[in-house]
């Protein structure tokens, strides 16, 4: 099984919360399921308040497929106000290894 990650971290905008984040996601998650590879994502928050975006895909093709029309097809979204695009870094690797908990156990 092929699968690559999308991982971007990055500080919300002055004054902005995690919750407001999510909020302005609603037409990023479904531009998201809309995409060839899609498999799932995952937003978590750090104590020292980073963000770390998580998305998994079928390839690193497909995440950067994605990822592009995320910033000209999806550009008028609310969501890109919510970031501090000075602090962005964002990177798709191949995943190596795959772990996962038996239902057995």
């Amino acid at each position: 099984m092929s699968e690559a990650l999308e991982i971007t971290t990055f500080r919300l905008a002055s004054g902005l919360t995690g919750t407001d984040f999510v909020n302005a996601n609603e037409d990023i998650n479904d531009y998201l399921r809309r995409q060839p590879g899609f498999r799932w994502r995952r937003i978590v928050e750090s104590d020292d308040g980073t963000i770390t975006d998580i998305v998994a895909w079928r390839s690193a093709k497909d995440g950067r497929r994605s990822a592009q029309g995320i910033m000209t097809k999806m550009a008028d979204s609310p969501v890109h106000a919510t970031i501090d695009h000075a602090t962005v870094d964002f990177r798709i690797a191949p995943v190596l290894q795959c772990l996962s908990q038996r239902d057995d156990a």
